[in-house]
């Protein structure tokens, strides 16, 4: 015989789920911010209704996700503009809460209709909800979770496109240099992503805003920061040398402020930037159109160079035959740009 008092209750739809989302988020107005009591009550009905969210949307230890209800959540999220309360409410969530929207943030970005990512349109259509994103590392309390979020939307050309050539990215030379390690390491993986995951988008920005890039690139090479010189330095590397870049890359070895700043950390007391200041330096050297310019300071400063150049080893180990022959090509390449300058005067 059964003895159940109380039946199960009903598993609430994506509809509902959504719905309660909603209305838990818009009871953080700011008359419930400022009362503590009011304040916990709120937050526990949000952190109940994003742990529905997160078993919907990813599942449990006991059930497995339904691709259709998760679907119909994602689309509830977006027909309902809860979009802009989960992003807009970030500063006021709690830990378990951010968490959760974090994990939860992939998989509503991976959700199609057709061709079309729901929440991806979403955004393309509130383009200040990324804005939001990136400003948010200026909070501490929520930098790390903003990151995670935004590197989730970076994977989407457009949403990446869009804040390559908004006023805010701007914002990341700050704050790859924040005081905080933790919010600037996170902020440079931004900012790395942003630089890397879609070259074809990056090549078009890089040619269209090259001087104002670059002057800003070259105070983070030069940077106080050790960190903020050895990231940037090899970040710069990856991006600079990608195929669908060659063109800003044979622009930029043609300026002689460039080449300065490579020979500077040639002789930084890190070996590490040494030799990845190495590796850009050698592009200007072994370059078949160098400029007057770069020849004459070549020539100028051929012998603290060449002994910069004999000094450099990457140490033991597989890679150190191939680098002692381009080391080696490059030094034959600098007495002979000097030799042919000296002749010439």
């Amino acid at each position: 015989m059964s003895f159940s008092f109380f039946k199960p209750s009903r598993p609430k739809t994506p509809q509902e789920v959504a719905k309660v989302i909603k209305d838990s988020l818009m009871a953080l107005d700011t008359k419930t911010v400022v009362e503590v009591r009011a304040l916990e009550k709120a937050m526990e009905e949000v952190e109940k209704n994003f742990v529905a969210m997160r078993c919907m949307l990813i599942g449990d230890a006991e059930v497995e996700p339904n691709a259709d209800q998760v679907l119909q959540l994602t689309q509830e999220i977006c027909k309902e503009c809860v979009i802009d309360l989960l992003i807009h409410k970030l500063p006021v969530l709690g830990w378990e809460a951010r968490k959760d929207l974090v994990n939860c943030w992939s998989i509503l970005l991976k959700q199609k209709v057709g061709s079309t990512y729901c929440c991806v349109q979403y955004i393309e259509n509130h383009f200040e909800l990324l804005d939001f994103l990136v400003v948010c590392y200026d909070n501490k309390e929520i930098a790390v979770n903003c990151g995670n979020m935004l590197r989730e939307c970076i994977k989407f050309p457009t949403l990446a496109k869009y804040i390559l050539e908004s006023a805010c990215f701007e914002l990341f030379f700050k704050f790859v240099e924040l005081p905080n390690f933790d919010v600037a390491s996170d902020a440079f993986s931004t900012f790395k992503d942003l630089l890397t995951k879609h070259a074809d988008i990056v090549s078009n920005f890089l040619s269209a805003h090259y001087d104002e890039f670059f002057d800003r690139y070259e105070a983070l090479l030069t940077s106080a920061n050790y960190v903020t010189r050895r990231q940037s330095l090899k970040l710069l590397s990856e991006f600079l040398l990608e195929s669908p870049n060659s063109q800003i890359m044979k622009r930029y070895i043609l300026e002689v402020r460039n080449l300065k700043v490579m020979m500077t950390l040639l002789k930084d007391s890190s070996k590490n930037i040494q030799l990845s200041a190495f590796h850009i330096f050698k592009v200007f050297v072994a370059n078949p159109n160098k400029p007057r310019e770069i020849k004459v300071i070549l020539t100028k400063n051929h012998e603290k160079l060449l002994e910069l150049l004999h000094n450099l080893s990457p140490g033991k180990g597989a890679e150190d035959e191939q680098f002692e022959e381009e080391k080696e090509l490059i030094i034959k390449e600098i007495e002979r740009v000097s030799r042919l300058q000296q002749l010439a005067r």
